[in-house]
């Protein structure tokens, strides 16, 4: 059973100790939430975004390239935040052994992976922050109240980082992990609403979408971004914010598991 009373602000060690970690290969890391936007935007404003024209979303009439601008922020705080609390806390969880090295320490089990949860958040917020800059440069973003998607972002990797840690948790080898992107990353990336509008899914496929929590990653960005979306505001704050405590609380759950036998 977690021992929540073993939670204090030391695991903010563990979150320095990886910021330290990653200043030194963030030249290589930050060119991916650089780069892919604008690859994406050159891509679907001079191919798939003539062909389509205009879309139909939230009471308003959209370019397609404009449409998914805004959800290319959201489908990055998921990659973010499930890649570091599965790939990378598994590869220093199994193969470096540092966890094993930390609860040598006075931190606690629980304190370290919070931490890793509450790291995959940090990056998948700083990559929301730079595509900010990025799709704002192309006037996709309307500032300043497009700087409320970081917190935002921050949210969701929290509720991503919790669902990756849960699957560490359980996966027996690192191969196995193209179980989860397969079956529960590609689906969300599909049929979110990132790319079509969710009211052009069958109607029993709708409540689906809505459940997925990329799905409400989406609506804010784009409430944030543009000023337009079909989910309300605090229904998908609300949605993330309970998704975000259950599956981190799963997250420690499994990792107690693995860990302390």
């Amino acid at each position: 059973m977690i021992r929540l009373d073993a939670i204090s602000w030391r695991f903010l060690k563990v979150w320095r100790r990886n910021l330290i970690t990653y200043g030194k290969i963030w030249k290589v890391s930050f060119l991916t939430p650089l780069i892919e936007p604008i690859l994406y935007i050159l891509a679907f404003g001079m191919g798939l975004g003539v062909m389509i024209g205009e879309v139909r979303y939230g009471g308003a009439t959209l370019s397609y390239v404009r449409f998914i601008a805004p959800a290319l922020i959201a489908v990055a705080v998921m990659h973010n935040a499930f890649f570091e609390t599965t790939y990378t806390s598994f590869v220093r969880m199994y193969y470096q052994r540092t966890f094993d090295g930390m609860l040598a320490t006075p931190l606690s089990l629980e304190e370290i992976i919070l931490a890793e949860i509450v790291w995959a958040a940090t990056k998948a917020a700083a990559a929301a922050a730079i595509m900010l800059a990025v799709l704002g440069a192309f006037g996709y973003v309307a500032f300043p109240m497009g700087l409320l998607m970081i917190p935002a972002a921050f949210l969701g990797g929290l509720a991503f980082a919790g669902v990756g840690m849960v699957f560490t948790g359980i996966v027996p080898t690192i191969d196995l992990f193209n179980l989860p992107m397969f079956l529960f990353i590609t689906p969300m990336f599909l049929f979110s609403g990132t790319f079509f509008p969710i009211t052009n899914l069958p109607e029993w496929a709708q409540p689906l979408a809505v459940a997925f929590p990329l799905h409400h990653i989406v609506e804010l960005a784009r409430n944030l971004c543009i000023g337009v979306h079909e989910t309300g505001v605090l229904v998908s704050i609300g949605y993330l914010t309970v998704f975000s405590v259950v599956f981190i609380l799963l997250g420690l759950i499994s990792m107690r598991r693995r860990l302390i036998k």
